[in-house]
């Protein structure tokens, strides 16, 4: 079921890595050879959304491309169902192995729980880009890992005598005022690097020991053979059917371990018959939901069923294209599957990638210049190409070509070394882009999730998007009413008051409040009469006082 959301999503995503990188790149998609599964079309609409997404934005952006002598770059659009096995099998180079069976709190940053050494808590290290030996030894392969690891720890502890605490000949030296100045100014970085190299040879031994109680070794031998279609003398395999059943019913495996060995067992088959599948699931012993995860990986491409008489012609191993590896080589034999998309960025850079496997979005214009990647030294002449000691150093200075690759559905950490390797060998800017990182369990989780109601699964994108407190919403209160003066008021009349002060300043003669004439004020008595006069009544008020209360008295009688 298509999710219009999460495809926007990862269109501008995949513009925004371009536009960052000021590439208008040649646009190649992922066409499967005869696709049976419905998400078949997904790479073709993602590349021609982009392609019409980075039209529009070049029309409007009169400065985009900007201006370079570097070639124009490539972008590859492939989804996981390009590469089925590299989910599955067990990688051990460092950074694979350890996603695939170790605890790491993987996120936004990855960290390892591990147990502080003085004082037995536990703690989490963060591993991340600026950890120098996980940068140099991350792709390494865990048998050159450990030998690595062991030699730069005591060259590292060579280096520093001085903080070893059985230096018994550091006592004269350590005496010297500015030794001690300069052991101080180490001791941080001493003990940062003291503390990463514990970390790392920790999470190796962990690995290792890991891989000895599951028996890694026995079943990556198995699934190598199923993965290329070649043993390890680089023969056709015979009786795998018989190893891989007695893989499944080895009680030392674990039970993710025989889900992902039958998974490679039936890509390698090309579908089984439904009773052999039953059968196998018998072998296994596995819960009822490990036969939704197998049946599940049609929806990504895979055949898992199959008639008795099918017409549809077994799929095509890669064994044609490996070779043998020099007598003296160091490979190992359970390493000797490399991830798809390094065969498909080594035929891009020979200029031999198949059209009809990675079609041009614009065929027309750029299949021609698609082209250009090739490794144009490699195909000259002899009488027109430039001889090596000819070549100036500066030469090896000039603007590489960029390569972006965008993986829909999760790239491995094996695809991730490649894109280092085939950076490294053919000098080539390898970008890798992702919707996110692929471990072996988080893969049979999803395929088992895909026969899961989506409202169950609690999508991200299905998510309501995030709402800001309605407090934030709520109309501002209007301001108060400022006070008003005598003017016209809103709001219910009020009675009118007698104007009993106006009337008492009144003045009918033309006097003054104190009784002047014309402007002339009259004389004023003194402070004590004037109270004396205006507080007590006059002797005629007394008089008629006293009559009428002896009026009432006299007449209150019977």
């Amino acid at each position: 079921m298509r999710n219009p959301k999460w495809e926007l999503t990862l269109i501008l995503k995949i513009v925004s890595i371009c536009v960052s990188l000021g590439e208008y790149p040649v646009i190649r998609y992922h066409s499967p050879r005869n696709p049976s599964h419905e998400a078949s079309v997904l790479c073709s609409h993602l590349a021609r959304f982009v392609q019409s997404a980075l039209d529009e934005y070049a029309q409007f952006h009169q400065d985009f491309p900007p201006a370079s002598n570097r070639p124009r770059g490539a972008l590859f659009i492939t989804d996981r169902s390009m590469d089925l096995f590299a989910p599955l099998l067990h990688e051990f180079t460092y950074q694979a192995m350890i996603h695939d069976v170790l605890p790491l709190i993987d996120g936004d940053r990855v960290f390892y729980k591990s147990q502080d050494e003085a004082t037995g808590a536990p703690k989490q290290s963060e591993i991340s880009e600026k950890d120098k030996i996980w940068v140099q030894n991350r792709h390494l392969h865990m048998k050159d890992l450990l030998e690595k690891l062991v030699n730069d720890f005591n060259k590292f502890r060579a280096e520093n005598p001085q903080f070893e605490a059985d230096a018994g000949t550091q006592g004269s030296t350590i005496s010297n005022l500015n030794n001690i100045r300069d052991m101080l100014a180490g001791l941080p970085q001493f003990q940062k690097g003291k503390e990463a190299y514990a970390l790392h040879l920790g999470m190796a031994q962990e690995s290792m020991d890991i891989f000895q109680a599951h028996k890694l070794g026995d079943i990556a031998s198995v699934e190598q053979s199923l993965a290329t279609g070649l043993d390890e003398d680089y023969k056709k395999p015979k009786n795998m059917a018989d190893q891989v059943v007695r893989l499944l019913d080895d009680p030392g495996l674990s039970s993710p371990d025989r889900l992902r060995l039958l998974l490679e067992y039936i890509l390698y088959r090309d579908g089984l018959l439904p009773q052999d599948i039953q059968k196998l699931l018998a072998h296994a012993q596995l819960p009822a939901q490990d036969g939704e995860v197998v049946y599940n990986m049609d929806l990504l491409g895979a055949h898992v069923g199959r008639a008795i008489k099918d017409p549809r012609p077994l799929a095509t191993t890669r064994a044609n294209r490996m070779q043998p590896p020099p007598p003296n080589s160091d490979d190992s034999g359970l390493s000797r599957y490399d991830p798809v998309l390094k065969t498909v960025l080594e035929d891009h850079i020979r200029g031999a990638l198949d059209q009809a496997y990675f079609p041009f979005t614009k065929p027309h214009l750029d299949a021609a210049e698609g082209m250009l990647g090739a490794d144009t030294t490699a195909q000259s002449s002899l009488r027109s190409a430039k001889p090596t000691w000819a070549r100036t150093r500066p030469s090896a200075r000039e603007p590489q070509q960029r390569i972006i690759v965008f993986v829909a559905g999760g790239a491995t950490y094996s695809e991730a070394r490649v894109c280092y390797e085939i950076s490294e060998m053919y000098s080539k800017d390898v970008f890798l882009a992702t919707s996110h990182m692929q471990t072996p369990s988080l893969f049979l989780r999803q395929v088992g999730d895909l026969s899961v109601d989506k409202r169950r699964l609690n999508l991200p994108i299905e998510r309501p998007k995030p709402k800001a407190p309605d407090h934030l919403f709520e109309p501002e209160k209007p301001p108060a009413a400022p006070q008003q003066g005598p003017g016209p008021q809103s709001g219910p009349r009020q009675a009118p008051q007698p104007p009993a002060t106006a009337m008492a300043g009144l003045n009918l003669g033309g006097r003054a409040a104190n009784g002047s004439a014309n402007g002339h004020p009259l004389p004023t008595l003194p402070q004590s009469e004037a109270s004396s006069s205006l507080g007590k009544p006059s002797k005629k008020e007394k008089d008629a006082g006293e009559k009428k209360k002896k009026h009432h008295f006299f007449s209150s009688k019977k």
